[in-house]
């Protein structure tokens, strides 16, 4: 049997380490070739990728198995900062219906209301919203909350610190309809936010009110079938009377393969067709004069010398990888994480073979919402309720890891 063997460009999808350092392992016999492909490129084989645990969870992906996952019963959730939909699509596609979903932005509740007129959108702030009418009714309640700054910090480290806060509402609401799983996603960063006091607080919190925290968890949006390097860190949490089965809640597997920005543009087994046309931002001419001489995958120290110090000004001196800036993605690689201004200078974005940003619907599939998915507003707010999403494909993996528990509470 021939071993299946891997470019250095599907190595660096698959453990997320760039070529470079790729090839400085290659030099210091960490990561050896075994010949050469019909296109002179080298092939690596999967045995030495499965020293890698990235590697190895791929490589012994259940994915097919737990997408066969079906409720046993209808479970119902209700979901809080709902935003343009990306956790809401996904815990709907795992068979979760949705009682209630509340959102403070117009435009993003017109994108629910849009797509789904029989979804109850409640539109306004959180902290105007009675949850008890729902106490008893719902099996999980969901939530990005933005994360602002905790000015109770490090006095009780409870519920009460947590006032003048979003995240304050969302405890309020699991209090007040008592589910029996929470689900709570926010940026990476919070887990560092203020030395890790406020990610203390949050857990605190959420024992207090009488869940206990199933270990958290930062996924990496690409090894769930999203063609992106989105990083998010998501909080789940039982309701204490079923604490003892805690054991039994199974994070999902990944994905067998890491998608890039080809699957997500051209028809293959994301989409069923190319990506369709659709409205996006523009470069003023100076700014495409410079992003077309970038080459795909590159960035602002591609540039020749004296284009780099006009781009960059004064901070071309101060060192620093600064990858962002004149950033132009790949077609053969995850894309970097989608944005809410896709031409800003320090967040670029750039198409990979054309010179311009991301259209709505290419920043859209790289997020993975589905194409008659249709976004409300202005051409700002669209790229604004994308790039706040949580990817829809990784919201359907959690939410089948949900389905299965309550399934297993069920039996």
């Amino acid at each position: 049997m021939i071993e299946s063997t891997f470019t250095i460009q599907e190595i660096s999808n698959l453990l997320d380490v760039s070529i470079p350092r790729l090839q400085s392992w290659e030099e210091r016999g960490k990561l050896v070739p075994l010949h050469l492909n019909e296109n002179n490129e080298k092939l690596y084989s999967k045995s030495q990728l499965a020293l890698f645990e990235d590697a190895l969870n791929i490589f012994e992906s259940s994915w097919d198995e737990e997408c066969k996952t079906k409720p046993k019963r209808e479970y119902k959730s209700i979901e809080l900062f709902a935003g343009a939909g990306g956790m809401a699509i996904g815990f709907e596609k795992a068979g979760i219906g949705h009682l209630m979903l509340n959102e403070v932005d117009k435009d993003a509740c017109a994108t629910l209301r849009k797509n789904r007129p029989d979804w109850n959108v409640v539109e306004g702030d959180i902290r105007d919203v009675d949850f008890t009418p729902y106490k008893g009714k719902v099996d999980v309640v969901t939530g990005g909350f933005p994360c602002q700054a905790f000015s109770y910090a490090g006095k009780k480290m409870g519920f009460e610190d947590t006032r003048g806060t979003l995240f304050f509402d969302f405890a309020r609401c699991v209090k007040e309809v008592e589910p029996i799983v929470l689900v709570a996603e926010n940026v990476k960063g919070l887990v560092s936010h203020d030395n890790g006091k406020t990610l203390e607080i949050i857990c605190n919190t959420i024992k207090e009110i009488g869940y206990t925290l199933i270990q958290r968890k930062v996924f990496k949006a690409m090894y769930y079938k999203v063609p992106q390097k989105r990083e998010r860190l998501i909080l789940i949490a039982i309701r204490n009377d079923y604490a003892d089965r805690i054991n039994e809640f199974k994070f999902p597997s990944p994905y067998p393969k890491v998608l890039t920005l080809e699957d997500a543009f051209k028809k293959g087994e994301l989409y069923d067709c190319d990506v369709p046309e659709s409205d996006g931002a523009k470069y003023p001419k100076k700014k495409k004069e410079i992003m077309d001489l970038v080459p795909e995958g590159g960035y602002w120290k591609d540039l020749p010398i004296e284009l780099q110090k006009e781009y960059m000004g004064g901070s071309f001196y101060l060192g620093g990888g600064k990858t962002g800036l004149a950033r132009r993605l790949s077609m053969s690689a995850p894309s970097l994480t989608v944005v809410c201004s896709p031409a800003m200078k320090q967040t670029e974005r750039c198409h990979p073979t054309e010179t311009r940003p991301l259209t709505i619907r290419e920043s859209a599939r790289i997020q993975t919402f589905p194409d008659e998915w249709k976004f409300s507003g202005s051409q700002s707010h669209a790229y604004k309720q994308i790039g706040n999403a949580l990817p829809v494909n990784l919201a359907w993996a959690i939410a089948r890891s949900v389905v299965r528990f309550l399934n297993k509470i069920e039996a």
